[in-house]
């Protein structure tokens, strides 16, 4: 099998930009990547957007374990139609959100003390039943709610009814951002700070931190 290469944050946080430079900062040393993203957005996440939209009902009336199933599937059929050969193959994968998205934002509807419960259910039914390869390495932008609400500002131009039903909520986003720290101690994921104060660090210094700690991985140190 190959490896695969996971980067996650919060919305905002600059996951597309940030994926985009490390396959080309990998290509360059030498290491041939094939990216993939998610949600798809293609025939396999129509239930996706139903939600997002918020057609199924607000974020507390759509039921967490059937939210998760629907980006499950999606991945599950991105991986059998797209990238799944290439990976078996031996080949690397750079995943802009995987699994972990459901960590981080399905988790966080729960109580607590069912969340450990919860990342045993996404292990055993994305890893277990559906056969989905784990990450070897996960990547989390970390950004602090206040600066990532900054940031969707600017990308929607100031227009709230262009934000899907998760980046709507301030208060479901700082959830998320506990949600993440609980997930990454778990199951070690590397937390990258992409802020130092109010202040969010140059898009090249946190590129050069990510391929830092991809090299290490795929040198086994």
């Amino acid at each position: 099998m190959g490896k695969l290469i996971v980067i996650d944050g919060l919305d905002g946080s600059g996951k597309q930009t940030q994926a985009a430079l490390l396959a080309r900062h990998l290509e360059a040393a030498g290491h041939p990547v094939r990216p993939v993203s998610f949600p798809t957005y293609t025939e396999s996440s129509a239930p996706i957007r139903l939600y997002l939209e918020g057609a199924l009902g607000s974020l507390e009336q759509v039921n967490v374990y059937a939210a998760s199933a629907f980006y499950a599937v999606d991945r599950y059929a991105s991986y059998r139609r797209d990238w799944g050969a290439h990976y078996e193959q031996g080949g690397l994968v750079l995943a802009d959100r995987y699994t972990t998205a459901n960590l981080i934002h399905q988790m966080g509807k729960l109580d607590r003390a069912q969340w450990e419960d919860y990342i045993a259910w996404l292990e055993e039914t994305e890893y277990g039943r559906f056969g989905l390869p784990r990450p070897d390495l996960v990547l989390f932008l970390d950004l602090p709610v206040e600066l990532s609400a900054q940031l969707l500002e600017r990308r929607y131009g100031g227009d709230p009814q262009k934000r899907d039903l998760h980046e709507r909520d301030a208060a479901y986003l700082r959830r998320c951002r506990e949600t993440a720290g609980f997930a990454a101690g778990r199951l070690g994921w590397k937390m990258v700070t992409c802020a130092d104060g109010a202040n969010i660090r140059e898009v090249r210094d946190i590129a050069e931190e990510l391929l830092g700690y991809a090299l290490c991985m795929l040198r086994g140190s």
